[in-house]
């Protein structure tokens, strides 16, 4: 048998009892209920891992000799309900014929014969995708895991059908699956993770806090905080910035400072979230993708490093909150931080929000509004310093609209190809680049039938490159967003914010604070790219796996 740990490119999979390890290739063997399996590409730190939830029967090839020893522990609950819902997929697939429309199954993407589609999907999510689409079309069904505990879920890839899962069908495919409940446990129940009427209680409570006239107030602040950036950049070492790196924390202490008002609440949230967001981040993507998982209340080292990640976050929000709860009856009139509006913010019954939920809200606003904020921007920054004649028509437009004033919220609609430019970047670059959705019933998409209860993904980052609607798609031009040439589009042919009722709500703030930011930078500096090569990871958001550096010029 071939050793795997020898060929460091190779699958493997891995039984684990107590301390022992059994490396097996390239087959399955049997694996008793209640064993640890890790699997993934040997030598890699992600591999996934999981607790067997009942006997799986060897594939006929195997040849592998396994010591079994007595089960070290139970499966959670958790785990045997997943595995009785990927139980039930496959015997879906079985009655299709008999119980669905005479409409073809979506076709199979070939995988690993043990893993599936899985390797691959770790390896590069977006490119697999594309492959997909490349080789079977708008719909196609995907295979995750390995025998017995394998998974599905259903890829769909074009605009009508974006349209239709996020809008016009939206009724039919419910944001609850694994992955929400995730980030549900990770950052409370709230506006991304709330559901039903639950959700439709938040979403009236707070739409009056993301109204054009509402964020437009907030322009000021994002000009400070970018001018403070600015001048913090002028002693940069060899005048060079890792972009990437520099925005996450730039975007960070921005939504911060809407959020909270006080430099002092700043100060505190700050460092709190970027110590422990990347953890809780990985952490709950990892699970939301395992086959199987334990109980967060197992006392893993995993499950204790994210315990404390989150009660570090909770403890810091909650004394902001319970401190500007005391304060509130002494609190100048008109405070405008979102924390104060949430504050005042009553429900359809006339009940204020309580503290639990002002903190759910908070920390969704804090994850979303900087993390894919901050994505955007810097990848504009590198765009724009790969394409020195798309940065100088920005640079005209800047210096003619601003005349080196400060911008305000107003200047946005006399910054067109400034928007252009964020608009293209979304497209190549979407911070969301799927979502996910489960199916309520039976639904035919396209000239396919997906069966009621499965996952189904929609990917803006496989839409907006499909050459059938974007010439050249991985051409970076920001003149395909000239109005007339938008018009010629299918409505979902770009949707970076998502669509229907679940639309991103914050749209409007993350615009302005991306355009208001670049606007601010723009002015002041030109940028060279130093790395050009930027690898990619799919995590809660896009982002960027290495320095995004780029050389500044400064504009006098």
């Amino acid at each position: 048998m071939t050793n795997p740990f020898d060929r460091p490119d190779t699958d493997y999979l891995a039984l684990v009892d107590d301390r022992r390890q059994h490396s097996l290739w390239p087959s399955a063997v049997d694996v008793p209920a209640g064993w640890t399996v890790v699997f993934g590409p040997a030598g890699r730190p992600d591999c996934l891992e999981f607790i067997a939830t009942a006997w799986t029967d060897p594939l006929p090839t195997s040849t592998c000799p396994v010591e079994h020893r007595p089960a070290p522990a139970s499966p959670d609950a958790s785990g045997l309900q997943d595995a009785a819902r990927q139980g039930s997929n496959r015997r879906r697939d079985s009655t299709m014929t008999a119980s669905t429309p005479t409409v073809s199954k979506p076709p199979t993407m070939a995988g690993h014969p043990l893993f599936g589609s899985l390797m691959d999907l770790q390896k590069d999510t977006l490119g697999t995708y594309l492959k997909a689409l490349g080789e079977h079309g708008d719909v196609v069904r995907f295979t995750v895991g390995p025998p017995g505990m394998r998974a599905e879920f259903y890829g769909v890839f074009s605009a009508d059908g974006a349209q239709q899962v996020l809008a016009s069908s939206a009724q039919t495919f419910s944001k609850e699956n694994r992955f929400l409940g995730e980030l549900r446990q990770s950052f409370g129940n709230g506006l991304l993770t709330s559901m039903g009427d639950e959700y439709l209680r938040q979403r009236r409570m707070l739409q009056s806090l993301f109204t054009p006239r509402q964020v437009n107030e907030y322009g000021s602040e994002i000009t400070q905080e970018t001018g403070s950036l600015v001048e913090r950049w002028r002693t940069a070492p060899d005048a060079t910035v890792d972009v990437a790196e520099e925005m996450t924390g730039h975007t960070l202490r921005t939504i911060s400072r809407i959020l909270f008002g006080r430099k002092s609440d700043v100060d505190a949230m700050v460092p709190t979230v970027q110590r422990n967001f990347p953890l809780i981040n990985a952490y709950a993507v990892k699970r939301a993708f395992a086959p199987v998982n334990l109980s967060r209340k197992v006392p893993t080292p995993g499950n204790l490093r994210a315990a404390k990640a989150h009660r570090e976050l909770y403890e810091v929000c909650d004394e902001i909150i319970s401190t500007r709860r005391t304060e509130d009856s002494t609190a100048p009139a008109g405070r405008n931080d979102m924390l104060s509006l949430l504050a005042r913010a009553h429900d359809d019954d006339g009940n204020p929000i309580s503290a639990e939920e002002t903190r759910n809200q908070v920390l969704v606003f804090l994850v979303t509004g900087h993390e894919s904020t901050a994505t955007t921007l810097g990848l504009t920054l590198h765009l724009l310093a790969c394409h020195p004649e798309v940065q100088a028509r920005a640079h005209q437009e800047v210096d003619r609209v601003l005349s080196g004033r400060e911008p305000v919220a107003e200047d946005l609609e006399k910054l067109p190809y400034l928007t252009q430019v964020l608009k293209e970047t979304l497209r190549l670059h979407p911070a969301a680049p799927a979502q996910g959705r489960i199916t309520t019933e039976d639904v035919r998409v396209g000239s396919y039938t997906i069966p009621a209860g499965a996952d189904v993904v929609v990917s803006s980052g496989v839409v907006q490159r499909r050459p059938d609607i974007w010439e050249d798609p991985d051409t970076f031009d920001p003149d395909r967003f000239l109005p007339e040439r938008e018009a010629e589009r299918p409505r979902y042919a770009w949707f970076p914010f998502g669509g229907g009722p679940r639309a991103c709500i914050g749209q409007h703030l993350a615009m302005l604070n991306a355009t208001l930011t670049l606007s601010v930078l723009l002015q002041n500096y030109s940028f060279t790219a130093v790395d050009t090569d930027i690898p990619l990871n799919t995590g809660i958001t896009l982002r960027p796996t290495g320095q995004v550096r780029c050389r500044l010029t400064p504009r006098t």
